[in-house]
């Protein structure tokens, strides 16, 4: 079903495996020893190709073509999608055969993804379901003594609640947030071997809901945490979605009736599109 119109609601997330009638077929797979699913079709990892690192808008949710499919295509060369859903860097930290492949591709393409998705002094999160809320520390427990943590299951849901409580006591997560994520992708930019392309994809959204708590996409990631870490990288490129693209919605995107207010949250096809076409010309001037 591709589907158009408008939805401030919410509802849950159908698995990213199991997408359910009416949805798009991503073909899951895996690679190497991983336990993750990807987006397929599966790529062959030798010869030359590209790899792409990244969250949802790289898997590419709701998206028949997301922009590891468009660039290939411009590119002649394999590109393949190592998105996840929600991912934080400590996905792919983690993951020996992603900084593997990634390390033998003539390029490995990285998006910035937001700070809230990832294990840090305060709580910790799934180590591969980055956005699932596995357990507050000690030190979050006496910070917030008049919160029932037992009550949140994902990040985005905790943080937004904390802000609300106590917006200074709040100051102090963020913090520890954007130091622990410029940490992190220090490590994983390290440990990729080879050209590394960062994709700072800014905020997309166009659901005509209020304005996120946590501030726009990348979540709690700001110029100076990129500058920080741009000089560990071969180049970034930098995306602002068109107001044509952003204005576009859910145009051309495939999900059951029930996910509309879901995908109202996601990146659409002219937001892909726009991705493909600025990364192009810096993979062109490294491989």
């Amino acid at each position: 079903m591709v589907a158009m119109g408008e939805s401030n609601g919410w509802v849950g997330i159908m698995s990213f495996e199991n997408p359910g009638a009416g949805a798009l077929d991503y073909g899951p797979c895996r690679y190497g020893k991983s336990k993750l699913l990807f987006r397929g079709p599966r790529r062959k990892l030798e010869g030359s190709y590209i790899a792409a690192l990244g969250g949802s808008e790289t898997y590419g949710k709701f998206v028949p073509h997301p922009w590891p499919d468009q660039l290939e295509q411009q590119l002649g060369l394999p590109v393949v999608n190592f998105g996840y859903p929600n991912a934080g860097p400590d996905v792919f930290i983690n993951e020996h055969a992603l900084i593997d492949a990634a390390g033998r591709a003539r390029a490995t393409v990285i998006q910035l993804t937001s700070a809230q998705n990832l294990s840090n002094r305060f709580y910790a999160v799934h180590p591969r379901r980055n956005d699932r809320f596995l357990r507050a520390s000690a030190l979050m427990k006496t910070l917030f003594r008049e919160v029932d943590f037992a009550e949140f299951h994902f990040t985005g849901h905790m943080l937004t609640a904390l802000k609300a409580v106590s917006p200074d006591k709040f100051d102090l997560v963020e913090q520890e947030l954007k130091a622990a994520w410029v940490a992190r992708m220090k490590l994983l930019l390290d440990r990729i071997e080879g050209k590394t392309v960062l994709l700072w994809l800014t905020d997309h959204r166009t659901d005509g809901s209020a304005p996120d708590p946590l501030g726009p996409a990348p979540h709690l990631v700001d110029e100076d945490m990129v500058a920080t870490i741009r000089p560990f990288a071969t180049d970034l490129v930098r995306v602002d979605p068109a107001p044509a693209a952003r204005d576009a919605g859910t145009e051309g995107m495939v999900f059951a009736p029930l996910d509309e207010p879901v995908a109202r949250l996601m990146a659409g096809p002219s937001v892909h599109a726009q991705v493909a076409a600025d990364l192009r010309p810096a993979l062109e001037r490294l491989i």
